[in-house]
């Protein structure tokens, strides 16, 4: 048994530390993956598109009109900017639902900018980073600028110009532009369009509408611009800060969505991949907060993109690729989601209780985990809301989930202790096949298994509970540091302020601990070790007690996970400390229950055997 219960120990502690340090490369790898150089990607095959200059003044709009011969895009120089001289910024307050005091405060605060019509600000007011709203826009260097549009494909750039600027009502605002194409090929006469970006805001929504115009009027059929109409580009970066991006404290995946299947999609910046499947909707998923976007196009493809951005550790981009055109005026509708990953809110969009009537959508899939254990992880989540609804507080709530779990394992631990006693009780025997065979293994493990068979005995029995409760650890570790409820969840006021992120009484300001890269005293941890040396002494039978390897393993294992876990989040540490402290209780209770018959069966063993008398021969 010592050898099946070391060699179990052993299985799980791998399993356990390939687990903990590799999870948070595979998302670091993935989002990684073949970044190219600053600077926009190459694609080959495509020339450059041409230049593109806004008309001297707005003017009225141009008319649509039948398609004239020829397409815009093959001309190669632009009439001077004369448009507005100077940038217009425009804050929208999006309202949330009413408080119990039925007063309504913002949710969103967005700002505008003139300058190309983007999106610079984006801040989530209910959702707290650091000393500051959570800002969905993250910057770099410079200002960000997100739905930008470039006339072309990947390598366009973007428009920069001075928009003129409408403001339809409270929640909706156009921003417009007149540009000018020369003559060229079969176009005798300079071109002029206007391209027209009209955002739409809805009140208690994470979700907007944006509208993208292109009008040629009677000069311009139609547009090419090596390939394509225009890119529609969303980045550099969603929010909030972040130092990296490892899997523990934030993450990255680049996720499409259709016919019922999410999909990962990879990113190689030094050759894009174009995505031309068409899929429902597309996401940039962080650890808690996601951009998804909702293109209501016939045509379209999209390109994933972790382009350098300066100023940032690492970018995460959207673009969205609208093929040529070959029609005067086009009037195409984007939805983009930029909020929580929160099942809540995400699942509105599912059954229509939400301002657009969306149904169907499945915008929880980017936030739901992917596996083979995601089915335990989303149980486990359940309950750990059942227990967050009858006490508001995520940490007696774990603490709840952890007895639970005890407590349905509970017939297991009994079963494993009692093939424990059961295998003290044959161990003599075993022995002595052991020694009996010692020279022929493959006659040994024959008559160890005959006896085995013999006995009813299972020699993984006692083992069992140990390797099943490796899932549930695995489980509980991808819920604590996935689940958003949990972020910025209060436990213990001035100790534990936040259960998703690692606990501190002290933290270093310019200093990390060499090798380790600690740059906190953490109190958890330590508790943790003093728990599970304290489990390991109260679960150990007389015989490990005079086992050499068990001692080392009473003593080494802890240590070793208190390295693992030292930065872990601070709800699993919670739940594996609990854990402990329930496992001692029921083994304190199986070891009273095991009493009796661990004494008799000492009994048994102590009994000298006494050979029977020889009748006398007559």
């Amino acid at each position: 048994m010592e050898k099946n219960t070391v060699l179990a120990i052993v299985l799980s502690v791998a399993v356990i530390l390939v687990f903990a340090l590799v999870q948070g490369r595979v998302s670091a790898a993935r989002q990684v993956s073949g970044a190219a150089p600053s600077g926009a990607p190459a694609v080959s095959g495509e020339q450059a598109p041409p230049e593109l200059s806004p008309a001297p003044a707005p003017g009225p709009a141009p008319v649509s009109a039948p398609a004239a011969d020829g397409l815009a895009g093959d001309g190669a120089a632009g009439l001077p900017d004369a448009g507005p001289a100077a940038e217009e910024r425009v804050t929208i307050e999006i309202p949330g639902k009413p408080g119990k005091d039925g007063k309504t405060q913002p949710m969103v605060t967005v700002v505008l900018s003139s300058a190309g019509g983007d999106l610079v600000s984006w801040k989530l007011r209910e959702h707290r980073d650091k000393d500051d709203f959570v800002e969905m826009v993250l910057a770099g260097d410079a200002e960000p600028h997100a739905f930008t549009v470039a006339f072309g494909n990947l390598n366009a750039r973007p428009v920069t110009e001075f928009f003129y600027v409408n403001r339809i009502s409270d929640y909706t605002v156009e921003f417009y532009r007149d540009f000018t194409l020369p003559a060229a090929g079969t176009r005798a006469e300079p071109g002029r369009f206007r391209l027209t970006k009209r955002y739409t805001f809805k009140p208690q929504e994470y979700m907007f509408e944006l509208t993208l115009i292109l009008d040629g009027g009677y000069s311009v059929p139609g547009f090419n611009f090596s390939g394509a109409a225009y890119t529609l580009a969303f980045g550099p970066q969603i929010g909030p800060e972040f130092e990296k991006l490892d899997g523990r404290y934030d993450s990255r995946s680049y996720l499409t969505y259709m016919n019922g299947k999410r999909r990962t999609e990879k990113v190689n910046d030094s050759k894009p991949e174009i995505i031309s499947s068409r899929p429902t909707w597309a996401a940039i998923a962080g650890k808690y907060f996601a951009f998804i976007a909702i293109p209501y196009l016939a045509q379209y493809d999209l390109n994933f993109s972790t382009r350098d951005e300066p100023g940032l550790s690492a970018a995460s981009r959207l673009n969205i690729i609208r093929p040529p055109l070959s029609t005067a005026r086009t009037e195409d509708t984007y939805r983009f989601y930029l909020g929580p990953k929160t099942q809540d809110v995400l699942t509105l969009y599912n059954n229509g209780s939400n301002a657009y009537g969306l149904k169907d959508m499945q915008l929880i899939e980017a936030a739901n985990s992917k596996g083979f254990l995601s089915p335990l992880e989303k149980a486990l989540k359940w309950f750990l809301l059942i227990f967050y609804r009858l006490i508001p507080n995520y940490g007696v709530a774990i603490i709840l989930l952890t007895l639970l779990v005890k407590v349905l394992f509970f017939p297991l631990t009994k079963k494993g202790s009692e093939a424990t006693l059961r295998m003290q009780a044959i161990a003599p025997k075993i022995k002595e096949l052991q020694a009996k065979y010692k020279d022929n293994p493959q006659k040994m493990n024959a008559e160890m298994a005959e006896f085995y068979k013999k006995e009813g005995y299972n020699p993984l029995s006692g083992c069992l509970p140990m390797l099943l409760q490796i899932p549930i650890f695995i489980a509980m570790y991808n819920l604590f540091n996935n689940h958003f409820d949990l972020r910025g969840a209060l436990f213990i006021p001035g100790w534990i302020p936040d259960l998703s992120v690692p606990e501190a009484v002290y933290t270093f300001s310019n200093f990390r601990l060499p090798f380790l890269g600690w740059n906190a005293v953490r109190l958890l941890p330590f508790i943790y070790l003093g728990s599970q040396l304290l489990y390991g002494k109260v679960t150990q039978t007389p015989d490990q007690q005079s086992n050499a390897q068990m001692k080392m393993m009473l003593y080494v294992m802890p240590i070793m996970f208190f390295f693992i876990l030292y930065d872990m989040p601070s709800g699993l540490l919670i739940y594996w400390i609990f854990s402990n402290i329930l496992s001692m209780v029921q083994q304190v209770a199986i070891n009273k229950y095991l009493a009796p018959k661990r004494a008799a069966q000492a009994a048994a063993q102590a009994a000298p055997v006494i050979a029977p008398k020889r009748k006398k021969r007559k």
